[in-house]
Formats: structure tokens, C-alpha cells, sequence
């Protein structure tokens, strides 16, 4: 029988970091309003204010503190603030040093005590061993995204070691579900009206990898597939060398998967990609590159590039800034090199300084803008399946969506200046694209979308 709390029940919620947490906050929002909580997006109403941290670098933990001060300092009298997440799970002592007035600490493996966090009158802890936490079917989830879309995590942690990253020794070793439960939850989400399911995990292409299966993501991706439904399905993240013939002959066949790649390359210099303890080359990730731009034309790519690694030469940034001219990349996300005193990086000679680091990250920033524009113009005057999401923050004229290249958070968008056909946000509607600001496309809707998937350019 659900528990009805009768009073003191406002819950405030904020989630940092990456879509992972966003899933693991989506379960606590799911056990609490079950339990009879009622969510509120003023701060000041909430009688618990809960924040999902991120530990992953110096920025995002800083991020973290100043939220955890925020929501300390603006709640009402009486409030009681919970913390939880990977800052918890690895910076536990420190945390709760420098925030003693926070009611009650979660670790990342512990999500699903939030109920009793939320209910007990004394200040405690709840920290295990668990470093990571993967939800399954039968532990409520409340979906916070807009209605259209949603994230599926489908494994957490890495078996991989790359030199800059400690997301192994704050998430622990990967762990998958089973494709079972990864199909079940897939099922569920196409079943509340979700239209675009995005794949995450810390690396999509080593899912099944801790249970020593053999081709484990396309095994995966084929049962997904045999779902008949209309649907979106996008993948973050794939390595270049993950990138299978199985996986692009799948993208071939069914329009219902998103011609859209989320591929982390890093670097493209051989030496820093060695010093990164990264797995591909430099020449294959252009082989990568070359071979999914000639076998899908109208695919985009995104990828993570990161300027200032120890012992980087101005040449060997120079090298990657040429790469981006010559292999032009749809979206970047650049990040300047982050000392973590426990990653292998952080031992490494030639430290750079946070001057040589920014003016490197303006330059490169600089070159992949005046990419994204050229890469833009292609679509002006194609037709592209657009799912509108609603108006326009900047102007109620204006309307705003995407089409399957660009994921929602971390993209671009199209801003749609004519949008009289539209009768219903969360659809399809097929939009002639005009103009291109930066990162966005501009359009007007031309005729709402009959079939409920494709995604594809239409000439």
C-alpha cells in the first residue's frame, strides 16, 4: 500500500554532472514520490533539498560545494539537505568536514536509501562498497527529461585505464546489466510515449565485457531492435575502435537508429595518445572517420578533445588543431587537461601552465567554430525530420527542436521561425532548414512527419 505523508513532504531535487547521475536521480525521485513526496522546483518551499554530485574533476567538484553552500544557505528553517553521489563515494571525509550541517550523506552505490535518509530525524551516513549503482525494473524510476525523450544506462563503471581519468576508482570496475533487463527497461520507456532512448554508459562498446561475452553491445542493439515500434535510438558513447562492421550494418538497415556517433577521440597526436594510454592511433581514427563518412554521407559526428595533456608541444597542438580542419567534425566538446593527483596523468614531467592551457582551448575553440558554420550550411535547403520541443526560450515567435543530429543537452539545436503548422509539442514534423546561427540550424515547419521515424535527410 502506498505510504501517504501527510505533512513536510516538499522535495527539491538537483542532479550534476552526467546523464548517469540524471538516471540515478530519476530512481530517488522515483522511490520518494511513491512514497507519497511531493516534488517542488522552488528551493525554498522544499522540506528536503537533495543534490547528486559529481567528483569527476576539480571544476565539477567545485560545482558540487557551491550547490551543497547554495542549498544550505537559501532553504527554509527546518530543511534538511541529503548528498549524494560520486563526490560522497570519494571525497566522503572531506565533504562531510566541510558541510556538517547536511542531514544525511548517500554514496553513489547507495541510491536507493534515500527513503530512509529522507525519513530518519538523526544525521547519518549511508556509504558502502558499492561505488556505482545500476537500477533495475522493479525500483521506480520517475523520468525528470521532457516527455520525448529518456536515458537508458545500460552498465556503469570502465575497464579501461586512460591516464587522465579517475572515473574507474570513484565508479569501480564496469558492470552490465543484462540485456534482458536492458530490453525490459527499453520496452517500459517506448510504453510512456518516450520517442528517443539514449543509450549511456561510461563505454557503450564494453557492455557484456565483465561477463566475457563476445560482441556484447550488437547482441543488445539486435534484441532492441526487434521491437516493431517508432523510435529514436542514439548511443553515447562509442570509441573509434568499437565501431564495428556489425554495428554499421545495423545503422544501414534501420533508419530507427540515429546516424549520429558520439565518438571520444582525445588527441590525434601518436605520442599523446600514448602518454593518454588511449587504444586507437591516429591513423585509425581517421580510417574510422573516412570510412563511416563514405558509407553514411549524412551521418554526425561529435567527439571530446582535450588540449593541455602533460609534456603536449606546440607542434603536437598544432597537429590536432590541423585534424580538425582536415577531418571536420560536427561537434566538439574541448576540455582543458584537469591534474587529478590519483590518475597515472598526474605523476607524468611537463605539466603545462593554466595560461598555455586556455589560450590553447580559445584557439582550438576558435578553428572548430568556423568548422561547425561550413558543416552547417549543407543542410540549408534539405528537409530534415525535426522533433519539436517547445518555444523558444529566447522569444514566444520562435520555436525550438531537433532532428537526429543533435542530442539533446549537449547540441545544437533548430530554431524554427515559422511554426504555424505545428499543432502539438513532443511530434515530428518535417522542417525546411534556412539559415545557420553557430551551432544551430534555422528553419520553418513545412508538414507535420506521417511516419514516426526515419530521421534521415530528405534532398
Amino acid at each position: 500500500m502506498r505510504k501517504i505523508v501527510k505533512s513536510g513532504n516538499k522535495i527539491h531535487f538537483t542532479s550534476l554532472g552526467c546523464a548517469r547521475n540524471l538516471v540515478d536521480s530519476e530512481v530517488m525521485l522515483g522511490i520518494l514520490l511513491k512514497a507519497g513526496y511531493e516534488p517542488t522546483p522552488e528551493l525554498e518551499e522544499a522540506d528536503f533539498l537533495i543534490v547528486n554530485t559529481c567528483g569527476f574533476l576539480a571544476e565539477s567538484r567545485q560545482e558540487s560545494c557551491d550547490t551543497i553552500d547554495t542549498l544550505l544557505k537559501e532553504s527554509k528553517k527546518g530543511a534538511k539537505v541529503i548528498v549524494a553521489g560520486c563526490m560522497v563515494q570519494k571525497f566522503g571525509p572531506e565533504i562531510r568536514s566541510r558541510f556538517p550541517a547536511v542531514h544525511y550523506f548517500l554514496g553513489s552505490g547507495d541510491m536507493e536509501k534515500i527513503l530512509d535518509a529522507v525519513r530518519t530525524p538523526e544525521s547519518g551516513t549511508a556509504i558502502t562498497s558499492a561505488r556505482s549503482y545500476l537500477e533495475w525494473g522493479e525500483i521506480p524510476r520517475q523520468i525528470s527529461t521532457p516527455k520525448n525523450f529518456a536515458y537508458l544506462k545500460i552498465a556503469e563503471g570502465c575497464m579501461k585505464r586512460c591516464a587522465f581519468c579517475i572515473i574507474p576508482t570513484i565508479k569501480g570496475p564496469l558492470r552490465s546489466k543484462t540485456v534482458e533487463q536492458v530490453v525490459k527497461e527499453f520496452h517500459a520507456l517506448l510504453s510512456q510515449g518516450v520517442h528517443e532512448v539514449i543509450l549511456i554508459a561510461q563505454d557503450l562498446g564494453d557492455f557484456g565485457k565483465d561477463r566475457k561475452e563476445k560482441d556484447g553491445l550488437a547482441q543488445l542493439l539486435r534484441a532492441m531492435l526487434a521491437n516493431e515500434k517508432k523510435f529514436w535510438l542514439r548511443f553515447l558513447y562509442l570509441y573509434p575502435d568499437e565501431i564495428t562492421e556489425e554495428i554499421m550494418e545495423m545503422l544501414e538497415k534501420d533508419p530507427r537508429i540515429c546516424r549520429y556517433f558520439d565518438m571520444p577521440i582525445q588527441h590525434i597526436n601518436d605520442k599523446i595518445l600514448k602518454s593518454m594510454r588511449r587504444k586507437t592511433s591516429r591513423q585509425q581514427i581517421i580510417d574510422t572517420i573516412t570510412a563511416l563518412r563514405a558509407r553514411f554521407p549524412d551521418i554526425v559526428l561529435r567527439t571530446s578533445l582535450m588540449v593541455g595533456f602533460p609534456g603536449e608541444t606546440e607542434e603536437q597542438f598544432q597537429e590536432l588543431v590541423d585534424f580538425v580542419r582536415d577531418y571536420p567534425l560536427d561537434n566538439v566538446g574541448i576540455f582543458k587537461y584537469s591534474r587529478e593527483e590519483e590518475s597515472h596523468s598526474a605523476t607524468l614531467p611537463g605539466h603545462l601552465s593554466e595560461e598555455v592551457k586556455q589560450d590553447r582551448f580559445q584557439r582550438l575553440a576558435a578553428v572548430q567554430r568556423e568548422v561547425v558554420m561550413q558543416r552547417g550550411r549543407r543542410f540549408i535547403g534539405k528537409t530534415l525530420e525535426v522533433m519539436v520541443e517547445g518555444y523558444h526560450p529566447d522569444s514566444p515567435y520562435l520555436m525550438r527542436g531537433r532532428f537526429y543530429g543533435q542530442c539533446p543537452e549537449i547540441d545544437g539545436q533548430v530554431i524554427i521561425n515559422d511554426g504555424r503548422l505545428v499543432k502539438s509539442f513532443g511530434k515530428l514534423y518535417q522542417v525546411e532548414i534556412t539559415d545557420v546561427a553557430d551551432y544551430d540550424l534555422i528553419g520553418r515547419v513545412v508538414a507535420p512527419v506521417k511516419q514516426k521515424f526515419q530521421g534521415l535527410c530528405l534532398v
